[in-house]
């Protein structure tokens, strides 16, 4: 069967010049502000709901931290792990965003950071808040993959056989490959939010439910990078592993570790108010 053979797509949406750079919205981007626009305005409809005790200035702030967040440990994340002596030689592209380059892992440590420091100021417990975002993430993930698809970068490994193989317009090679955004977008995007959303009204303890995120990201990751194509200026690190695969692996142990602790600590959440459940018949 002859594979999928995929027209170049529009990178942009829009592109303008300024002062000889050019800066434009590309679809990975417009579908990641999707996804906080949408994180948003179900926080709001919660709020609404009072399924959680935040007031609309305090999601605004909740969703403005993790945006920085996001933008500065994604980009830092991406120097560091996947392309640190391109960017020590070329220090002056570190801040180059809107030449792509952005890393989940290293978001995920912005996030974490600028919640903590968030927390702090207004006395939350800095996982009552990321509790609450770990069912929403997942939305902003698989929006992001399907950017990833429409951009025809990070596609999949080499495979002749599949029916649904697809040679994308970027590859030099031009080989059958593997739609592996698609696989992600799938499994880190539509299938861990139906799991986190379904934990929506069971009453766990705080951490709980940010640490199974943890575990399930960094499973489907895992799964996943079997049929990614490695960044080439890394390519497999043991000789099997990508270097998302190992970044995940320590995300699994350290969320399995938070699971443990969160669970024997207990502490109940002053943020999310659980459905009541209905009193038993005598």
């Amino acid at each position: 069967m002859e594979p999928i053979v995929l027209p170049l797509f529009e990178r942009y949406i829009f592109k303008i010049d300024l002062f000889g750079i050019q800066l434009g919205a590309t679809w990975y981007g417009a579908m990641y502000a999707l996804g906080f626009l949408i994180g948003y305005l179900i926080l709001i409809y919660w709020s609404n709901k009072k399924f959680i005790k935040l007031t609309y200035d305090h999601i605004f702030d909740i969703v403005f931290v993790v945006f920085l967040g996001v933008i500065i440990g994604g980009r830092i994340g991406y120097v560091i792990f996947y392309n640190l002596p391109y960017y020590l030689e070329n220090p002056n592209k570190i801040i180059a965003v809107w030449e792509g380059g952005m890393s989940f892992h290293g978001g995920l440590i912005g996030v974490i950071v600028a919640i903590y420091i968030y927390s702090k100021i207004k006395n939350y417990h800095p996982f009552d808040i990321l509790d609450i975002l770990a069912i929403l993430v997942p939305i902003g993930l698989g929006l992001g993959r399907i950017g990833n698809f429409i951009n025809q970068e990070l596609y999949g490994r080499v495979a002749e056989s599949i029916p649904w193989a697809m040679v994308f317009a970027t590859d030099p090679q031009k080989l059958p490959r593997h739609p592996s955004q698609l696989y992600e977008a799938l499994l880190e995007g539509l299938v861990l939010f139906i799991i986190m959303y379904s934990t929506k009204n069971i009453k766990m303890p705080v951490g709980v439910r940010a640490s199974l995120f943890g575990i399930l990201y960094a499973l489907f990751r895992i799964i996943s990078e079997f049929f990614r194509e490695p960044d080439p200026q890394i390519g497999y690190i043991l000789g099997v592993l990508t270097m998302g695969q190992i970044l995940s692996l320590i995300l699994l142990v350290i969320s399995i570790g938070l699971l443990i602790h969160f669970k024997y600590q207990n502490i109940q959440s002053k943020i999310i108010s659980y459905a009541k459940q209905p009193a038993k018949q005598k």
